[in-house]
């Protein structure tokens, strides 16, 4: 993420008036036929509610940085290598990957790879020369690559140096932790068909345009322009050539996805089912509709609903927890003009954060399916990176301390809500910026379609009045909340979110090595509220290049204490709803889906 991410598939039957008879409220369930549910050379598969997919392009733009994005794209152009939790255990996935090794030197300064004997779905053969087009594409238009954090790749990669048409090598700037390298770094990578994609225009001859600056400046603005054409992406022959085991069957503007399978495919992760249909849904409550009447093979229920599980289980489900390596959170936008100056001072933070009681959320309105977040590492699952004071909850859930937080600096309540009335720096002040009558009052801009988020920002509505702290709050869906709530400066039109919320499923789904370099290294990509500590840049540093075990925590104990974000419980990323018959993988904590695994029990 990217910010939040990803689940699962099947058929779609129904003509409007069932659609109608049940309640549905599908996307695109109009009219026509869809195959009826128990088909084998199929899978309906359902999407998060209130997302639409918006993106193939397999490099991201900023406002697609949506997990289910990179899931549907990599489908059809794999990775170089494919570093997920598809087998159950986070690893490199080397059946979904072009790559089939990666030779370290002895000083961590360069690594050099192997690529399998793979082709294109045009017979063409997968080459150096594919990732080469890949890597000069990125390196001269990084700033308008949504991964894109300074100081990291591109830049982390000083040379592409091409061996032959399977082997190159990348050099670094500087030495690197391996495992970040591999996992973190070199799994963003996709191999792009030059032979088809290096031109300017529909009708412009393929060149190696890619290679001078001003070419792949020209090529990179073509295919992004394309990647836009959302009604385009079926019938566009720039979309045909793919590598992955599925092919774009249609894509329609409702959020509806066919992929049917590449027949042309060589590779060791074959498509096990024909087609599979990714379904849109405005509401949880509609996409359980669907599960009842039978025309969702792989989906979801609320947290709230599992004492209905049997319910799903009679009918011929069974339901799974899908836990992911993420945290879930509210970036503050320190830029916004009114509130930027109080959400600088840690003092405020602080209070903000003590309003929170995520220990009563995760457990009542959650269900227990959610774990409290008091940092930037996952608390889900152990690992090695968790560092005690993170662990240990920072800023305990008390109103009463919040609120004496705040009248220590300068605040005083009038009508509920809480005024600097001691402006200026120093102690017994509100700090630096704050004006005298500034009220404590602020608004997020959250992703609607969730029954759990909605009832989760009305608590935090009901806590933060506790303290003297007004808390506003406006809907949308998530990916109007990403276009809305990016980076900004002070005077910009787009700067007036104060703050925002993705995370119904979990706001950063990490790779594998949870480094915090493009969420809270100043300028990172996805650092939405600009954020930034010079400490905290040179920790984040550190677990990029150093292999010492202390790197990660760290790092994670001092953002822990410095609070860049409100932190909110970590939900399961879905409470899973499968058809039984259905198997053949392990929901990827990480939170892609890999259609290609899914398989039919015969």
């Amino acid at each position: 993420m990217s910010p939040a991410r990803t689940a699962m598939r099947r058929h779609r039957v129904l003509a409007a008036g069932a659609c109608a008879a049940v309640g549905l409220l599908l996307s695109g369930c109009t009219g026509g036929v869809s195959a009826p549910s128990g088909s084998k050379n199929e899978i309906n598969y359902a999407l998060p509610a209130n997302f639409t997919p918006n993106w193939i392009l397999p490099v991201g733009a900023p406002g697609h940085l949506n997990t289910n994005n990179a899931s549907i794209s990599q489908t059809m152009w794999e990775p170089l290598i494919a570093y997920d939790g598809s087998t159950g255990k986070i690893g490199w996935n080397k059946d979904n990957s072009l790559a089939t090794d990666a030779h370290f030197a002895k000083d961590n300064k360069s690594v050099t790879i192997t690529l399998g004997d793979r082709h294109w779905s045009d017979g063409k053969p997968v080459t150096s020369r594919d990732v080469e087009f890949w890597f000069n594409l990125v390196r001269e238009n990084k700033k308008s690559w949504a991964s894109y954090s300074p100081g990291k790749a591109p830049d982390t990669w000083s040379s592409f140096r091409t061996i032959d048409d399977r082997h190159f090598t990348l050099d670094f700037d500087r030495s690197y932790n391996r495992q970040w390298m591999l996992a973190n770094e070199l799994s963003m990578i996709r191999p792009m068909p030059q032979h088809v994609w290096d031109k300017t225009s529909d009708s412009g001859a393929v060149s190696d345009l890619d290679r001078s600056r001003a070419g792949a400046k020209k090529v990179w603005t073509y295919l992004n322009g394309v990647g836009k054409k959302i009604s385009g992406y079926a019938s566009d022959p720039l979309w045909k050539t793919v590598s992955g085991p599925y092919t774009l069957k249609s894509f329609d503007t409702s959020g509806k996805v066919e992929l049917t399978e590449n027949t042309k495919y060589d590779g060791q992760g074959a498509a096990h089912v024909r087609q599979i249909n990714l379904l849109p849904f405005t509401t949880v409550a509609a996409e359980e509709n669907a599960l009842r009447a039978g025309t969702v093979d792989y989906g979801y229920i609320k947290a709230a609903d599992l004492g209905l599980k049997k319910s799903f289980t009679d009918l011929g489900y069974h339901v799974e927890r899908w836990s992911g390596w993420a945290v879930t959170y509210m970036p503050y936008n320190f830029n916004n003009p009114e509130m930027g100056a109080v959400f600088k001072q840690l003092y405020a933070r602080q209070a903000i954060q003590m309003s929170v009681d995520q220990k009563t959320l995760a457990k009542v309105l959650f269900n227990s399916t959610a774990v409290p977040t008091f940092g930037p590492v996952p608390q889900g699952q152990p690992s090695a990176f968790l560092a005690k004071e993170q662990q240990d909850e920072p800023y305990p859930y008390s109103t009463a301390k919040a609120r004496k937080l705040l009248t220590d600096h300068g605040w005083t309540s009038k009508g509920g809500t809480m005024v600097c009335t001691s402006p200026g720096d120093g102690e017994g002040h509100c700090g630096k910026g704050v004006d005298k009558g500034t009220e404590f009052k602020m608004q997020v801009l959250s992703q609607s379609g969730s029954t759990e988020t909605d009832n989760m920002m009305s608590a935090l509505q009901s806590s933060f009045e506790e303290t003297g702290i007004d808390f506003g709050i406006k809907t949308a869906p998530v990916n109007s909340v990403l276009s809305q709530a990016g980076q900004c400066e002070k005077g910009d039109s787009g700067c007036k979110w104060q703050l925002s919320f993705f995370g119904s499923a979990g706001s950063w789904y990490f790779p594998a090595y949870p480094s915090g370099d493009a969420l809270f290294a100043s300028g990172g990509g996805s650092n939405f509220g600009s954020y930034s500590n010079p400490r905290v840049d040179k920790l984040i540093d550190r677990t990029t290049t150093s292999s010492s075990p202390d790197a990660m925590p760290a790092y994670g104990s001092a953002i822990a204490k410095d609070l860049p974000v409100v932190w909110l419980p970590e939900p399961d990323y879905q409470v899973s709803v499968i058809r039984d018959g259905l198997g053949g993988f392990s929901q990827d904590s990480l939170a892609n889906f890999h259609p290609a695994m899914w398989a039919w029990k015969k």
